[in-house]
């Protein structure tokens, strides 16, 4: 069941880091089911009733050994060698979970680009401009913020660019 909460779970430093820079934003609360199938993204779209091309994952990679934030369409995948040319880097591959989790403060399918324990270096798809608001992890399995895309690049201080596949 999909609800609207700008309260939901407050206490996620994604949703802290939104409040703080007072950015406008719908927090969107849904019951996350372990059995699904679907992935995280694609679930969270279907209960939440919106095109899965505006909600968004997030991804962290490692590119020449740094931890690097890709957040692209939960319908798409990652392009690993156009990450790496995004931010200017030789070699990417996806980073071990437990090394994204300790990073960015965040477990497996509940990373959020916002309000990482440490700010990394993200690189946002260039689709985020097809849409008026994007959704992307608030910080929780079951949790996804909805916000303008603007704010999403510009809190994340992200690059934008051509890093996600069909």
């Amino acid at each position: 069941m999909a609800r609207k909460d700008s309260r939901a779970h407050a206490g996620t430093p994604a949703l802290v880091a939104l409040a703080a820079a007072g950015v406008p934003h719908v927090a969107r609360t849904y019951e996350h089911d372990p059995a699904s199938d679907l992935g995280y993204g694609l679930e969270a779209a279907h209960v939440l009733g919106v095109p899965p091309e505006q909600v968004f994952k997030t991804l962290v990679a490692d590119v020449d050994g740094a931890l690097t934030v890709a957040v692209v369409p939960v319908t798409g995948r990652l392009d690993l060698k156009a990450l790496a040319t995004a931010v200017a880097g030789k070699r990417a591959t996806m980073a071990d979970p437990h090394a994204a989790e300790r990073a960015t403060g965040y477990v497996v399918g509940g990373i959020s680009p916002l309000g990482q324990r440490t700010r990394l270096r993200t690189v946002v798809d260039e689709t985020v401009w097809l849409f008026d608001t994007v959704l992307v992890s608030g910080g929780r399995r079951g949790l996804d913020v909805e916000l303008a895309p603007d704010d999403l690049v510009r809190l994340t201080d992200a690059v934008v660019a051509d890093v996600a596949r069909d």
